[in-house]
């Protein structure tokens, strides 16, 4: 399976925003998600690796108010790790859909580089 977006080029461009960090290519390739990002480092992401680091309230928990997190138990099937879709949330993240549904995660590109970055840590 092969899923492929590219940023529009014909959306307005405020010239502060150009300066941000953004993906100018995605590419589902095998079992990997591939970022090409606009300081021209490519990165290559694991789907299982995506979807184990969901940000999302229900995968990650969330803060209560003394700011203590709870992360929930998630199970996970086949399905989990496959990639059906995904689409670009305003110019600030990465939404992918799952086979088993899941959707509910947004990847900040911050967030993203991060993950690559850690990696090697």
């Amino acid at each position: 399976m092969l899923i492929l977006s590219k940023i529009p080029s014909a959306c307005p461009v405020n010239p502060v925003k150009q300066m941000t960090l953004h993906p100018t290519r995605a590419e589902v390739v095998g079992n990997e998600l591939a970022l090409v990002w606009s300081d021209g480092v490519e990165n290559y992401f694991p789907l299982e690796k995506l979807r184990r680091h969901c940000p999302c309230a229900a995968c990650g928990g969330e803060p209560d108010v003394m700011g203590n997190v709870e992360r929930p138990h998630v199970s996970y099937g086949p399905q989990s790790f496959e990639l059906r879709s995904f689409r670009f949330i305003g110019g600030y993240a990465l939404q992918p859909t799952w086979n088993d549904g899941h959707d509910s995660g947004l990847y900040s590109f911050r967030y993203l580089r991060s993950l690559d970055e850690n990696a090697a840590a």
